[in-house]
This record gives C-alpha cells, sequence and structure tokens, in this order.
C-alpha cells in the first residue's frame, strides 16, 4: 500500500553538474529551490541540445521545466500518479525518472517514446498522445484507488490547449461531481488570464490554500450554522462577497461551480511559489484546481518567438534556431496552397481545422481568406459537425484533420454527415506511417473504418499533382462526402501550378503492363510497387502496375477485366489489412463468384507500429520495394515463403 507524503532523506554531494545526481524523483528531494533552479536551466540545456538533434516537440516541454520539478518534488511518484495530457509536455518528466542517459534516442527506431508510455516506465502513470484524457483517466485512478482500500495522491496535468476538447469538460463534469480527492493542473501557456497575473493574485492564491485561513473559514462557517435565521443571512452574505470577489480578482469561477476548489493562477516558473502551493493543496480533500501561467518555449529564444514553429520541430541548429529542412514540399502545403488558389474563384470555399492550421498547412488559406478559416480547437466532433451544417448552408467545407486524430468523430462523420449525405470534404493528413510520433500517431485504420460508412468516397493520391487534382475533383462533387488520404512529408515533387483536372469517380489507372501478375497499389505505395517492378524486370518478371486511385468506389471493371487474363493478383496499401483496401479487392471477387484467383495482400496486420524514421517502418513491416519484390518473385516462381506483412487469400 502507498503511504502518502514520503520523502527521502539525507545529504548529497553534488558535483557542478546538478543533472549527473539526478537518476530518480527522490534524488530532488535533497536539493534546495535555488539548486532546482540551477537544475532546471541545466535541463533546459540538455533538452535543446538532445532536440536540435532528434527533433520532438521542444516548445511545451521547455514551458513545463520547472512545473515538473516542482510535482515531483513534492509528490512522491511513483506510488502518486502524475497523469500528463497529450504527453509533449513530459520530457523533464522522462529526464528525471530515470531516462537521462536514454534520452538522446527520444522517437528514434528502438528509443524511448516521445509520449508516456505504460510499458516504458513505472513513472508513465498512463500512455497518451492524444489530447484531453488526463481528468478522466485520473478519476478512474481515483476510484480504483479508493475501491482497492489504497491511499495516495492522484494529479492530472492539462494545458489550456487541451481543455479545448469535449473529453476534458466531460472529465470535469464528473470529477467535480464525485467530491473525490483529484488535483488537476492547468498548464496555460497561452497568457490568457495575463491581467491577473502579479502580486494580488499570487498572494491570494496563497491564501486560499493556507491551513490557517481555511481552519479560520471551516470555524467561521460552523460556527454561524448554529445561529439560525441570523447565522444564515450571515452565511449568505459571506459567500456572496466571496463570489464577487472570485469573480473579479479569481478566472476560476466556473470551476469552482463544477465543483472544484480553484486556486491561481500562479507563475508557472517559480519553483518557491508552486512547491508552497502543491504542499498546501494536497492536504486538502475534494476535487482542487492549480492554474498555472507559463512560457511555452521559456528558455531558448527562438522557440520563445515562434512556439508555433518549436511545437513540434525536426532538428535544428542550435545557435541559429533554423531548421535543417529536408528536401520537397509537403502534402501539407500542397493542400494549402492549392485549396487558396481553388478559394480565389470559389467563395465558397471555407477551411477548417482542430488546432492543426500550421501541421495542415492551412495556415497558407488562413492568411488570405482569414473570415473563411475556422480553427475549432481540439475538438475534431465538433469540427465535423460543424462543417456538416456549413454544408447545409451552401457551402464548401474542407475539414483537414490528421488521420489518428479523425478517429475521434467517427460518430460525427457517420451520424451528421454521411446519414445526411452531405458534400464536405475531409482532407486525411498523416495517413499510413508517420515516423517518430509512433503508435499513437500513425494513421494506419483510416481506409477501414471509413469504408464501412454509406456514401462516402474515399481517395488516395499516388503523388502531390494527381492530389491536388482529387481536392479540386472533391470541391466540385457535391453529391456527399468524400476523403482524400495522404501521407506525411514531401511526395516526388511533381506539383501543379494550374490545369486541374476532375476525376472520374472510381476510376483508377493502368500505369505499366506485364505479363506474369497484377499489383494493384494505393497512394504511397503506387511509388514502391513501381520500383519493385523494375526489381522484378531486372530478373526477368513483369507486373502490371494499377494505380488504385479510389478505395470506395472500387474500379470494378478495371480490376475483373485484369483478372479475366490473369488470375495472380497482389495489393498493397498502408493501412491495416482488416478492412482494408485489400479487403475491398477480395470481397469484390467473392461477390462476382470469381474462382480460382491467387490474391496476396500486402498491409499492415493486426498489430500497433513502433515510432522511427518512416523509410525504418516501411522495412520493418515489409512495405518497401526490395522486400514486396521478393516476395512477388518467390510467389510467382513458387518459392516457399511466410512473412508477418501479407497475407495470401486463394478463391
Amino acid at each position: 500500500m502507498c503511504i502518502r507524503d514520503r520523502f527521502s532523506t539525507g545529504d548529497i554531494t553534488l558535483n557542478k553538474n546538478y543533472l549527473d545526481n539526478i537518476n530518480s524523483p527522490d534524488d530532488l528531494k535533497k536539493l534546495n529551490v535555488p539548486e532546482l533552479a540551477l537544475l532546471a536551466r541545466e535541463i533546459r540545456e540538455y533538452m535543446i541540445n538532445v532536440i536540435s538533434k532528434t527533433g520532438g516537440h521542444l516548445a511545451p516541454s521547455l514551458g513545463t521545466v520547472e512545473l515538473t520539478l516542482a510535482l515531483h518534488y513534492v509528490f512522491n511518484a511513483p506510488c502518486d500518479k502524475i497523469i500528463w495530457d497529450v504527453g509533449h509536455q513530459s520530457y523533464t518528466h522522462k529526464i528525471i525518472t530515470g531516462r537521462k542517459d536514454l534520452f538522446h534516442t527520444i522517437r528514434q527506431y528502438k528509443g524511448i517514446s516521445g509520449f508516456p508510455r505504460i510499458d516504458e516506465s513505472k513513472y508513465d502513470t498512463f500512455g497518451v498522445g492524444h489530447a484531453s484524457t488526463s481528468i478522466s483517466a485520473a478519476l478512474g485512478y481515483i476510484y480504483g484507488r479508493d475501491l482497492n482500500g489504497e491511499n495516495y495522491h492522484v494529479v492530472a496535468v492539462i494545458g489550456d490547449g487541451a481543455l479545448t476538447g469535449g473529453e476534458a469538460f466531460e472529465g470535469l463534469n464528473n470529477a467535480g461531481a464525485s467530491k473525490k480527492d483529484i488535483i488537476v493542473i492547468i498548464n496555460d501557456n497561452e497568457m490568457s488570464i495575463s491581467r491577473n497575473v502579479g502580486a494580488m493574485a499570487s498572494y491570494l492564491a496563497e491564501i486560499l490554500t493556507s491551513p490557517s485561513f481555511n481552519k479560520a473559514k471551516t470555524t467561521i462557517w460552523n460556527l454561524t450554522g448554529k445561529l439560525s435565521t441570523f447565522g444564515e443571512r450571515i452565511r449568505y452574505a459571506v459567500s456572496q462577497v466571496d463570489q464577487s470577489l472570485k469573480a473579479v480578482v479569481v478566472p476560476g469561477l466556473l470551476f469552482e461551480r463544477l465543483g472544484f476548489r480553484y486556486v491561481g493562477p500562479i507563475d508557472g516558473h517559480n519553483l518557491a511559489k508552486m512547491i508552497k502551493i502543491f504542499q498546501n493543496i494536497k492536504k486538502y480533500k475534494g476535487p482542487q484546481i492549480v492554474h498555472l501561467l507559463t512560457k511555452k518555449g521559456k528558455g531558448y529564444k527562438f522557440a520563445e518567438k515562434d512556439a508555433c514553429k518549436y511545437h513540434g520541430i525536426g532538428s535544428f541548429e542550435m545557435d541559429t534556431g533554423n531548421s535543417i529542412s529536408s528536401s520537397g514540399k509537403s502534402y501539407s502545403k500542397v493542400l494549402g496552397s492549392t485549396l487558396t488558389m481553388f478559394a480565389e474563384t470559389n467563395p465558397k470555399i471555407v477551411a477548417i481545422t482542430a488546432a492543426m492550421s500550421v501541421g495542415t498547412g492551412l495556415n497558407i488559406f488562413e492568411k488570405k481568406y482569414p473570415d473563411r478559416f475556422f480553427d475549432v480547437g481540439i475538438a475534431e466532433q465538433h469540427a465535423v459537425t460543424f462543417s456538416a451544417s456549413l454544408a447545409l448552408q451552401g457551402f464548401i467545407p474542407v475539414v483537414a484533420i490528421y488521420s489518428t486524430f479523425l478517429q475521434r468523430a467517427y460518430d460525427q462523420i457517420i451520424h451528421d454527415v454521411a446519414l445526411q449525405n452531405l458534400p464536405v470534404v475531409f482532407a486525411i493528413d498523416r495517413a499510413g506511417i508517420v515516423g517518430e510520433d509512433g503508435p499513437t500517431h500513425h494513421g494506419t485504420m483510416d481506409l477501414s473504418y471509413l469504408r464501412a460508412v454509406p456514401n462516402m468516397v474515399i481517395m488516395s493520391p499516388k503523388d502531390e499533382a494527381e492530389f491536388q487534382d482529387m481536392l479540386w475533383t472533391a470541391v466540385n462533387y457535391r453529391k456527399g462526402p468524400v476523403a482524400i488520404r495522404y501521407p506525411r512529408g514531401a511526395g516526388t515533387g511533381n506539383i501543379k501550378e494550374d490545369g486541374f483536372e476532375i476525376l472520374e469517380i472510381g476510376r483508377g489507372e493502368i500505369l505499366e503492363k506485364g505479363e506474369d501478375a497484377i499489383v494493384i497499389a494505393l497512394g504511397r505505395m503506387v511509388g514502391v510497387a513501381l520500383k519493385a517492378n523494375k526489381l522484378l524486370k531486372d530478373k526477368g518478371i513483369s507486373t502490371t502496375v494499377v494505380n488504385a486511385r479510389f478505395v470506395k468506389p472500387l474500379d470494378e471493371k478495371l480490376i475483373l477485366d485484369l483478372v479475366r487474363k490473369n488470375k495472380k493478383i497482389f495489393t498493397i496499401e498502408e493501412n491495416v489489412l482488416y478492412g482494408g483496401f485489400g479487403s475491398a479487392v477480395a470481397e469484390l471477387f467473392v461477390d462476382r463468384n470469381i474462382s480460382n484467383i491467387k490474391m496476396t495482400r500486402f498491409g499492415i496486420k493486426d498489430k500497433f507500429i513502433t515510432h522511427g524514421k518512416v523509410s525504418i517502418l516501411l522495412k520493418e513491416v515489409g512495405l518497401d520495394s526490395e522486400k514486396i519484390a521478393e516476395l512477388i518473385y518467390k510467389k510467382i516462381t513458387n518459392e516457399e515463403y511466410s512473412e508477418k506483412s501479407i497475407q495470401e487469400i486463394t478463391i
């Protein structure tokens, strides 16, 4: 059983570098506040140095260094549970919880994750990568704690951005009503309530949590309760003054109405102040909220100046802050620039995103058409329903959301868009394997979950030019919803400036003709299929390579015409095999009673993919051109093989 407030004792001999001596949170408790401040500076230097090489979520974690140190100084992790929301603010947490010497491997293949993972450390209480989950998770821990008869603190750390998500408010509502002992730390790095920062607000927060004040308040309240009618009048008058004062000075009346004791706002970089507040507040019962104000990117001038750029960044030069950029224009930027071009001649085009304007490329659209751009915050469900209503008003809403985040709005896709057959365009960014952000961010399920939705058209481009044509097709298609899924980063560099074409819905294209087999590929895998075919030609094997373009509706005529001449067929997709593109092709053969087909599906088997460079991960799951060519060759020449990345079906 955990015992609250257990602190380590004993002295520690410190070298010049304090960080060298920190191997667990217990080591923090051997330092005084000035030493903690020096440690914070060392952590920032170490973090900037590592992330400049690996890339990562730098600005959010730079803003939470002191907050993290204060939490681990006062609370007793892993006995006490500290639950991070999103997780991109948890780098300091990782550094001081035994992963300091592994931090240089963060987000690298076979290195530590960029997010909390329960299988990585006992200090990672709850795995996370998406926003707004921490309060719900914390409340679950609290009920479990009480049911098990245990005794420990539970702290949820949530950013102001994550509070825009609906699940956060669902959790707040339930937690406030529960009257359970939960502590919620709001990390507010937008300075939206800066008018309340200063001596008065800070002093008030300290008073509100001080034992003497709360004891006196309780005594007076209990005493007046014994004075019949006169006492009730005093209570009412005091409560009205108290609420009026808080409404003027403290921006927490909403939280108090939800059942929380609100404290703040507090300077989230003042270690002494935070430690004192945390020590006070953990003594009290019931739901508690501590509102901290922090600066995103603190300690690195380039990140402070442009926190959005350094929120999630690739490798960069430390001295200048300049990105070590990759070649090519990303699909995201192609979306932004192309949609902006389309909007010049069509005033009905509007763009919607869920707190990802830069990530999706829609910041380009926003600059030119701010009145037609809508960032709804971390609220994917709201984004989709909001777009459905815009479509009913005659607008052409283009909703740009990452594949893995769109999962959150699945009900709205079905109930609010598809059921009403509304012409909403879904621009699904980060489809397929995305790289270093890992399993919480890989978009490997969208084909499967969207295929089941009636009225939905699903496309995926082989390159940027085809993506532009698909986008042009989608904004001109007014018969129902359209989804275009595309990968992270740059493609082939084939980009149009004009001459956009409207594609025939449900029509694929033959790119190369061969005699030995049919290879039907989708999206980024089309390029992989073409490279594989080139390798096969060196071995005397030739295949017909088809760019499917559409998953729904499928080009049934093209596929059926091809299999009349060749019964060996391979499908390649960057999606889970269950319910994906290959499944659609196999279902076609079953539904049409086509027999004697030898079919092999290449895709992702029933597992989550780790983090690392995209090229490494594609190779790991068998979706690189060399592995595909090897397996197709063995299949055609009847050699025996068994690979996790394929699934054979003989019909």
